[in-house]
């Protein structure tokens, strides 16, 4: 059975022209999420580890990439990819008038490996009706998901 990435399409206005009329474009769709006991729960199926075993790496995996991160360590996960900080902010006419104040924010930059540029390449489509609308966008339903809950594992 060939895994599909499902779409729909929603019109996309020019902020900087929102006189002008706006153009379609794809947007994929969620099918559902999948936490990190869903995670678990299928890597042990495909050895021979078990879910606590596979959880409790998984946990700890967590940790140590974020202390990493924090260190300014780029982390390597072999074929799927890589994690890195980068920074944002203002800049400073000369190096020594630049200050930690200037930095705005600090985020997370994901890039993929070698298997997950495999599994884009190899994606096939499927169209569906657009499930969430951000209220105010032009289009389809005034809805939005509901907020993950540590709860309901969503």
């Amino acid at each position: 059975m060939d895994k599909m990435l499902t779409y729909s399409v929603v019109e996309r206005r020019n902020p900087m022209n929102p006189e002008e009329p706006g153009k379609f474009y794809a947007l994929a769709q969620a099918r559902g999420v999948a936490n990190i006991r869903e995670i678990s729960d299928r890597i042990q199926k495909t050895c021979t580890v078990t879910r606590a075993d596979v959880l409790a790496v998984l946990i700890a995996l967590e940790d140590v990439v974020a202390e990493c991160l924090a260190n300014g360590e780029i982390v390597r996960l072999g074929d799927l990819g890589s994690l890195q900080v980068s920074l944002s902010g203002r800049g400073a006419e000369k190096p020594e008038k630049f200050n930690e104040n200037m930095i705005g924010k600090a985020k997370i930059l994901f890039r993929s490996g070698n298997t997950l540029a495999t599994m884009l390449g190899t994606l096939k489509f499927e169209k569906v009706e657009q499930k969430y609308v951000k209220k105010g966008a032009v289009g389809g339903p005034v809805t939005e998901p509901e907020p993950e809950t540590e709860e309901t594992g969503n």
